[in-house]
């Protein structure tokens, strides 16, 4: 943008000077002409009367002075045929003018002026002189090498100040684009500073407004999920209190784990809505998959023993990194798990596997032996089966977030999901063992 105003001043800028600086030009070569002609007249009309009424060897004296003086030729021819001055043939138009009549001709080397005197007793003499284009042009050229270069000073200036403007415009326009990245990349804070025309300075409020705008209900939403989520508690500890009352210990121990993986999930729920983002600022997300996954295989082999499900686990060796925070992974594989029991009937096997992945993270491989998911479940909220839609669409973002894929494969012998995670973004040690 700040190159096309730039070119269109310049453009602009240049259409005036030549309509300008031609025209004048032109007015200075014609003035100069004129004033040659005009100096020339002059010469041959200070002749006039000593030409009508001197003697010869008086007129030679003073025509001789004035050729030395005048700088171009001055020739008086005298009815008898005499010629004093610059001795010059007489032309055409010297015998035209013999007959009384002044005038001026003009050719390729210059004008040749013409005056007719009479009142002599002998007949008509003749006045001469001639105007080279030299003496012309004198002074001309020099005239249009300044107005030259005046023109180009004033593109010059003009383009300066055209440059100075647009930067004054391209620059809040810059800035405006600066802060609506940041914006996109989360960072909230980011705020326009107003400048440059009225309607810039608008924009920028409105960025501004746009953006606590945003925070405004980015917080009130954080706030209803923690509220929501803390809210749940209460059903938990009702819900721990009738596991505890239970008669049979295992029934009691199953239930009372499954009420504090379902605490601790709320509990990040609600840390993860108070906090700005999933990972602290100069943190970057890691977990070990091999833990997390055997973590949460177990829990769910105690419900697939009840429905009568067999499992095949086949678990990497050792801390296998990955690019994801430990309650995003532990979601993403319950959401999963989850999916095996809520579309495959009971007494229907799977196996789930994880392998460490070609460049850094591990690929989790969850299939079962069932008829296969409906087509259509990894897009968010959608559903064949009485379900949110959302449990697949938590895998991929978890996924996604490390730099890997979800993959899905269903048919008539089951399906197989691909859980592809990568690698953290720095370095993490040894896990500990938990």
């Amino acid at each position: 943008m700040r190159r096309r105003l730039t070119l269109l001043v310049a453009a602009t800028t240049t259409l005036v000077l030549v309509a300008f600086l031609v025209p004048l030009a032109l007015l200075l070569r014609t003035v100069a002409q004129d004033r040659a002609v005009v100096a020339a007249n002059a010469d041959v009309q200070s002749l006039v009367s000593l030409v009508g009424t001197a003697d010869p060897d008086s007129l030679r004296l003073t025509v001789d002075q004035l050729a030395a003086t005048a700088d171009r030729p001055v020739t008086v021819y005298l009815p008898d045929g005499t010629i004093l001055g610059d001795q010059v043939a007489p032309t055409p138009a010297v015998r035209l003018a013999t007959l009384g009549r002044s005038l001026t001709t003009s050719d390729a080397r210059g004008r040749e002026i013409l005056v007719a005197v009479q009142g002599r007793a002998d007949g008509t003499a003749v006045i001469r002189t001639f105007v080279s284009v030299a003496e012309l042009n004198r002074g001309v050229h020099q005239a249009w090498a300044v107005l030259a270069g005046l023109g180009a000073v004033l593109i010059l200036l003009g383009l300066a100040v055209a440059d100075r403007l647009a930067r004054r415009l391209v620059r809040p326009i810059t800035e405006l684009s600066v802060v609506s990245h940041r914006l996109a990349n989360a960072e909230l804070d980011a705020r326009a500073q107003p400048g440059g025309p009225p309607e810039l300075r608008e924009v920028a409020g409105a960025l501004n407004h746009l953006a606590g705008r945003i925070q405004d209900l980015l917080r009130e939403e954080r706030e209803r999920v923690a509220d929501l989520s803390h809210r749940l508690r209460t059903p938990l500890t009702a819900l721990r209190l009738e596991a505890e009352s239970l008669a049979d210990p295992a029934d009691t121990a199953r239930v009372t784990a499954g009420v504090d993986a379902l605490e601790r999930a709320v509990t990040g729920l609600i840390r993860q809505a108070r906090r700005r983002s999933a990972v602290p600022d100069g943190e970057s997300a890691a977990a070990d998959a091999a833990r997390v996954v055997r973590e949460r295989v177990e829990f769910w082999s105690v419900l697939a023993e009840d429905t009568g499900r067999a499992v095949s686990v086949d678990l990497a060796t050792g801390p296998v990194a990955v690019g994801v925070a430990v309650d995003d992974l532990a979601a993403a594989v319950d959401a999963l798990l989850g999916n095996v029991f809520a579309h495959t009937p009971d007494n229907t096997g799977f196996a789930v596997t994880l392998a460490v992945r070609a460049g850094g993270g591990a690929v989790v491989t969850i299939a079962d032996n069932g008829p296969g998911m409906p087509a259509g479940l990894i897009h968010r909220g959608a559903s064949q089966a009485g379900s949110t839609g959302l449990g697949l669409d938590i895998a991929r973002r978890a996924a996604q977030a490390s730099g890997g894929r979800l993959g899905l494969d269903t048919g008539s012998s089951g399906a197989v999901v691909t859980l592809e995670l990568g690698p953290p973004a720095t370095p993490v040690g040894p896990a500990t063992p938990g």
